[in-house]
């Protein structure tokens, strides 16, 4: 008989986007994290894993007391977060998440510390969770499991959605999430149980370059803005919502309107145009080189 514990195969629930925050009675709803899902099996030692199954519990040795956390064999669903400044710092832990030396991975182990945000139980002593209603989980996981050794719990509201998301934004934080009281966990499947909306930024870019298809046609918009000093700048490309009708706009100006010298030297096989075209790019955040996180192009412009 299978055992979710032993077997160490589970691909954690998906969720699905919607853009506009919401009130419901019959949601809870958290802080979506910007970290690394995780699945976390805690017994007489850890193990953790990915979503693709590759155990990284080496990585984050300062997460190996979390066994201390439980008095039973038990699976939680959570996210690798490392926390700056009390903010969730995606950019900290990816470095992390890409270590291999074992001296490197304990310095930094000390210096930004890794912790995991536990947000659902799956399994705990023998027994499946997964068909019991996301309100009986969460009171499990609060009575089951304790928080330190870099644990912690994630804390929930219930009905108000929308005044959640507004604070969630005026704190820049990534976003949240809203799942059904009485939704089971679905191992691997994406459903309308657990939903995320995002905190999404824009800006007005101009049209620096682009990169063409196979047919020539503009694909991939390079974007740019002046600095305080009056230079022009890069914030990165975007492909992602650039529909026919402005691909079309783009290739008629690119055609009397294109520079020889490259404005970034870092992307090749680009053609260059006069920065004149504005158009608006919605993003996750900057990153630590001044681009794009997520980025998704709203439209151009004609009034800039």
């Amino acid at each position: 008989m299978a055992d979710l514990f032993h077997d160490k195969n589970i691909s954690p629930m998906l969720l699905n986007e919607v853009k506009e925050p919401f009130d419901d009675k019959d949601y809870i709803y958290e802080l979506k994290l910007d970290g690394i899902r995780c699945i976390a099996y805690l017994g007489k030692g850890v193990e953790l894993q990915n979503k693709r199954f590759k155990e990284v519990t080496a990585i984050y040795p300062e997460l190996s007391g979390m066994s201390n956390c439980v008095k039973k064999n038990t699976v939680l669903d959570g996210e690798l977060v490392v926390l700056l400044d009390g903010t969730p710092d995606f950019y900290a832990l990816q470095k992390r998440s890409l270590m291999i030396d074992a001296f490197r991975i304990r310095l930094a182990a000390k210096k930004n510390p890794v912790q995991f945000a536990a947000y659902d139980i799956i399994y705990y002593d023998g027994k499946d969770l997964t068909d019991k209603p996301l309100v009986e989980r969460k009171a499990i996981l609060q009575e089951k499991v304790s928080e330190g050794n870099g644990l912690s719990i994630s804390r929930y509201i219930e009905e108000k959605g929308i005044a959640f998301f507004e604070l969630a934004k005026a704190q820049d934080l990534e976003g949240i999430v809203a799942k059904k009281k009485d939704g089971l966990y679905h191992i691997g499947k994406r459903t309308s149980d657990w939903v995320k909306i995002k905190v999404m930024q824009d800006e007005d870019l101009l049209i620096c370059g682009f990169q063409s298809d196979e047919d020539g046609m503009p694909k991939d918009l390079i974007l740019g803005y002046y600095d305080e000093q009056g230079k022009l700048q890069c914030r990165g490309k975007v492909y992602l919502g650039v529909s026919k009708e402005e691909r079309a706009i783009i290739l008629k100006f690119a055609k009397k309107n294109t520079v020889k010298r490259p404005w970034f030297e870092k992307y090749k096989n680009a053609i260059w145009l006069k920065p004149e075209l504005v158009g608006t790019a919605l993003y996750m955040h900057k990153t630590e080189n001044g681009g794009m996180r997520q980025p998704v192009w709203k439209g151009l412009r004609d009034d800039k």
